[in-house]
């Protein structure tokens, strides 16, 4: 998975926030096309929360379709431990390869009831499991031993960009585990989670701009600072400043990005609301401003 961009689709809705399978199959293909490391579907920028369980079924069922084993399928499972297991099933049923345990719902846990929510999933499904760590999930060196000895338990997904914790977990992991710079807009911050030894990273640019996504990665392993200081000072570093505007921008400007492109992948479904016309403008600016460093059109 640290041989390309990891890849995170998302869920097509049709305007009236129903399930659109043809269009995600159309999204995935597309990103499959592009040979990235692994395809997430059902994650964060899919809209998880936002899916019921026969959904889950239909979005996990195609990814795994379409990748037809040129990539790992890692689908993203959550919420209480009972309810994560039930998503867990229907991943395995559906063929996918792991799963990415998304941070359970609402509640802060003790480091103890942090691991054991892992132990529960890990103990009923087949599957490995990545955990992710962001909001309420933050592993301390002792929890992050106990999750490393469960037996399946193959990685950690880190979005809290803290360093110094980071760097702690990755000298107490044992050799073969996996470790993933998951914060908002990764390539923000990809070589300096590098530097601690986390150079695999999601894109959420992968799911609009696969070709300024791949170029980043690209300059970033070759050691070419040029390019990846001029594609973050302009693209990256404004796209987070547009981000920021406004709550739920993270999924919301990157399905406006893909539309804009001419994607089938719909509206976001509510609580999540879709950008504005003025930042929908300012966006499709930056978009072909971005495409345009890469060698690429709108």
């Amino acid at each position: 998975m640290a041989n390309g961009v990891l890849s995170f689709p998302l869920t097509s809705f049709h305007a009236d926030g129903s399930l659109d399978p043809d269009g995600f199959r159309a999204h995935v293909a597309a990103r499959v096309a592009t040979a990235p490391g692994a395809v997430f579907p059902a994650c964060g920028t899919g809209e998880f929360f936002s899916l019921d369980e026969d959904e889950y079924r239909q979005v996990v069922s195609i990814a795994v379709q379409e990748a037809a084993g040129r990539v790992p399928v890692v689908a993203g499972v959550g919420y209480g431990w009972a309810q994560a297991v039930r998503f867990a099933r229907i991943a395995e049923e559906a063929g996918a390869d792991a799963l990415l345990v998304l941070p359970h719902y609402l509640v802060a846990a003790p480091q103890t009831g942090l691991a054991a929510q892992l132990e529960h999933i890990a103990a009923r499904t087949r599957l490995p499991l990545i955990a992710y760590q962001r909001g309420q999930v933050a592993f301390g060196v002792d929890a992050f031993r106990r999750i490393t000895a469960i037996p399946g338990v193959i990685g950690l997904k880190d979005g809290h960009s803290d360093l110094d914790r980071l760097q702690r977990l990755t000298l107490a992991a044992p050799e073969d585990f996996l470790f993933f710079n998951g914060a908002a807009t990764a390539e923000i911050q990809a070589r300096a989670y590098a530097t601690v030894g986390v150079p695999a990273y999601s894109s959420a640019v992968h799911a609009f701009a696969p070709e300024i996504a791949d170029a980043f990665f690209t300059a970033l392993r070759d050691g070419e600072h040029g390019t990846t200081d001029k594609l973050l000072r302009d693209f990256y570093v404004p796209l987070v400043e547009l981000r920021d505007r406004v709550p739920g921008y993270a999924v919301s400007l990157v399905k406006a990005a893909a539309r804009l492109r001419g994607c089938p992948v719909g509206p976001v479904r509510a609580p999540l609301t879709d950008p504005s016309a003025a930042d929908l403008a300012d966006l499709k600016t930056l978009l072909a401003a971005g495409l345009d460093l890469v060698g690429a059109t709108l």
